[in-house]
């Protein structure tokens, strides 16, 4: 009976603590997303543009042969009935990151701000997808997934009807059955730009490096999937990787909160103007934030003994 007291004790305490420490980082995220809300907003809005261009672009599509291809002669074909494979573990990286960026409501320790994180990584997915956009609207490759080869009634997508049918991208069989958007892999953009991210803010190093083998695998698999080409993948691992090298500079450094100072906000733009102005009304005034040094300064032998004493210093000068 005293074991269960104190076990349902524990409990309650433990649970109060983490209930303060949700409603603490709620609180917090939401004065940021109250700031960069329109980053959020426009990145979620890109990834509809991106749905729409890439079901657009399925109008377009021809069947045709398939290319020949490395990756193609080098991996088994997996078959249609296997290609569940590939989005399980897709979907297996997309919830484990949506779920690490969300830690900082539960968890102790914590080196990032949620809504900071994902206005970094919405960054990184729209310029990605804006040139992965441009590729696949330059030339148009026969499609190697089964639904969009020579005979499969999902290969060409009819006319549309009116505007609402294309608007509509006929979410999700429309994402799931898609042909023509090959150069390069949407799901290689998601799976490295949620990778790299993990790899700068995260703190485990042995999921790192199970991060970079699974995105491995991911290729191996779509490729094996006859989902894209090789050429998708490998043109998918450097250009994601570059843009996320060039985008990040041009970036303010995310706060790292492990410095010890978690409840301080990063600063927002106004409160970085405000502060330069005081700043520089303080020059203009000729005063500093630090207080006047008014102590009595002695000089002996050359030297400045401060409040009279000369400490290391023989008053002989030897």
């Amino acid at each position: 009976m005293i074991v269960v007291d104190k076990m349902s004790l524990y409990i309650g305490r433990e649970a109060s603590k983490l209930w303060k420490r949700i409603c603490a980082e709620t609180s917090t995220e939401i004065q940021l997303l109250a700031e960069n809300w329109k980053y959020i907003l426009g990145g979620l809005i890109f990834q509809y543009i991106h749905g729409l261009a890439a079901r657009g672009v399925h109008y377009l599509h021809r069947p045709g042969p398939l290319l020949q291809d490395v990756g193609f002669f080098l991996l088994p074909e997996l078959g249609p009935d296997k290609a569940y494979i590939s989005e399980t573990v897709f979907t297996f990286i997309f919830i484990s990151f949506v779920l690490w960026t969300f830690h900082p409501f539960i968890l102790k320790n914590k080196r990032i701000y949620t809504v900071l994180v994902w206005c970094r990584v919405l960054a990184f997915l729209v310029a990605s997808q804006f040139l992965r956009i441009m590729t696949f609207y330059s030339t148009q490759l026969p499609g190697p997934n089964y639904h969009c080869r020579e005979g499969s009634k999902l290969a060409r997508l009819p006319r549309p009807d009116n505007m609402l049918e294309v608007l509509l991208i006929n979410f999700p069989r429309g994402v799931l059955y898609g042909c023509g958007d090959l150069i390069f892999s949407s799901h290689m953009i998601f799976s490295l730009v949620f990778v790299r991210t993990y790899q700068k803010y995260g703190s485990n190093r042995l999921i790192k490096q199970l991060g970079w083998l699974v995105a491995v695998m991911q290729s191996c698999l779509i490729i094996a999937s006859r989902k894209h080409y090789t050429v998708d993948i490998v043109v998918a691992w450097y250009t994601v990787n570059l843009v996320v090298f060039f985008v990040e500079k041009n970036l303010p450094e995310m706060p790292d909160r492990t410095t010890g100072m978690l409840s301080l906000l990063p600063l927002s733009m106004k409160d970085k103007d405000g502060n330069m102005k005081e700043e520089n009304q303080k020059l203009l005034n000729g005063t500093t934030g630090d207080a006047p040094d008014r102590r009595q300064r002695t000089q002996i032998n050359g030297k400045v003994m401060e409040d009279g004493h000369a400490d290391g210093v023989l008053m002989n000068g030897a």
